[in-house]
């Protein structure tokens, strides 16, 4: 299965509008320092998860994000879906025509390996997710490290630091 950054970052950041909507509209700036994605690529992708309404925004000072329906509502398929991200294990794209025009010996595996892949997803919520206690821990840590006023360059710097001590 090939998920790429674009998926991966839809998922990631409405996980972070989940676990910080409690307190108000979340703004991108803030997503974007806590889950160092750049903010005009998280304005790209919310403006589809904006059309496919699974988020709602809101203008003006204090504004920001919010998810248009409960964490336990909204499922990680549905946020891959809303970002035309495709979930397909087979060399053809699903078209059937992977070996000289036609199906080869193993698409129906890849292409049931897909939809699998794609069920599984749809089982699981934001809300499920939520309630993980190591998403919950990280999210505590990149809560304190915002909170320092520790910028994601500096945090960066010190994973680097970290990983050559090793």
């Amino acid at each position: 299965m090939k998920l790429t950054t674009k998926g991966r970052y839809a998922v990631t950041a409405m996980l972070d509008l989940a676990l910080h909507g409690d307190q108000g509209p979340v703004s991108l700036a803030d997503i974007s320092a806590r889950q160092e994605i750049s903010l005009s690529y998280l304005e790209q992708l919310f403006s589809r998860l904006r059309r496919q309404k699974l988020v709602i925004s809101i203008r003006g000072p204090g504004g920001g994000y919010r998810l248009s329906r409960n964490a336990d509502e909204v499922y990680v398929a549905e946020v891959v879906d809303a970002v035309s991200e495709s979930l397909d294990t087979t060399r053809c794209g699903n078209k059937g025509d992977c070996q000289n025009g036609e199906k080869c010996l193993t698409h129906h595996l890849w292409s049931d390996l897909s939809d699998q892949i794609h069920q599984f997803l749809s089982q699981i919520s934001l809300g499920d997710l939520m309630k993980k206690r190591e998403i919950r821990n990280v999210a505590d840590r990149q809560n304190r490290l915002q909170s320092s006023g520790v910028d994601s360059e500096t945090i960066n710097t010190e994973r680097l630091s970290d990983q050559a001590a090793v």
